[in-house]
């Protein structure tokens, strides 16, 4: 498997009514080599210069680097701990084949008014932004150009809590935009599967691509990456501390999906 790693108020109510620290970057293969990364920012269609590390397979295109410094990263999960309000019930629900299961982690969804996302057969209406998802939604914009109006919100208490595969391909989602992913705390694996490549029936040898998320890190999933693979968070029983990961998207607006509050 060919493999990334890298080193390195009270609640509100929710009713349906920057820092860009220069570290280099390792990439570690199963051979054990390590290759260090220069630190220039190679990326000049990018508006902010980070680190950033080129993701690359076949209709595979992801850009990481380190967003926050450990400290900076710190204070926000800190505050994402006090601010966001996750959801219950048959909200905290996903649909698959016809079947309802219980998310093995805690969601919530953030974003302008009136926005909505429907996936895994939920339709979910943006929670006003807090203080802090705003700070970081407006870092990533800083950092990258693009703009977002909805978020996705997923806390993993340990790493007994996981995310199954899937793809992020609703129609929805505005193509042009890529997913920006942000994760806060313990460091987890994302493993990236091409879709010719699942299961026992698979029609050809492609290999995984996996990733080490690390704390303060930004992730993006540039087109056509969720055409061609899906992603995972794996469940990882020796990890102990919570992560919490918002991934950033933008939704595409009409006139069916503007609701009143």
């Amino acid at each position: 498997m060919e493999k990334f790693v890298v080193r390195g108020k009270k609640h509100s109510s929710c009713t349906n009514d920057s820092q860009s620290p220069k570290k280099k970057i390792k990439l570690e293969s199963d051979d054990g080599v390590k290759q260090e990364e220069d630190e220039e920012d190679e990326h000049a269609e990018f508006s902010h210069p980070v680190p950033w590390q080129k993701v690359e397979a076949e209709g595979l295109d992801c850009d990481y680097a380190l967003l926050f410094s450990k400290e900076e990263a710190d204070q926000l999960f800190k505050q994402l701990e006090e601010e966001v309000v996750y959801s219950t019930g048959e909200k905290a629900t996903v649909q698959v084949f016809g079947k309802v299961y219980s998310v093995p982690r805690k969601k919530a969804t953030y974003g302008d008014a009136g926005v909505t996302y429907t996936y895994s057969g939920m339709t979910h209406l943006a929670c006003q932004w807090t203080p802090t998802l705003e700070y970081i939604r407006d870092a990533v914009t800083n950092t990258t150009g693009q703009t977002f109006n909805f978020v996705l919100v997923n806390r993993y208490k340990d790493g007994q809590d996981h995310m199954g595969e899937h793809r992020d391909d609703e129609r929805e989602l505005d193509p042009l935009c890529p997913i920006a992913s942000v994760s806060l705390g313990a460091a987890r694996d994302f493993v990236f599967r091409h879709r010719d490549a699942r299961g026992k029936q698979s029609r050809r040898q492609i290999e995984p691509v996996k990733l080490e998320l690390a704390h303060g890190s930004l992730l993006l999933m540039n087109s056509p990456t969720n055409t061609f693979w899906y992603h995972s968070v794996p469940a990882r029983k020796k990890i102990t501390v919570p992560r919490i990961n918002l991934t950033f998207r933008r939704i595409l607006l009409d006139t069916k999906k503007k609701i009143k509050h």
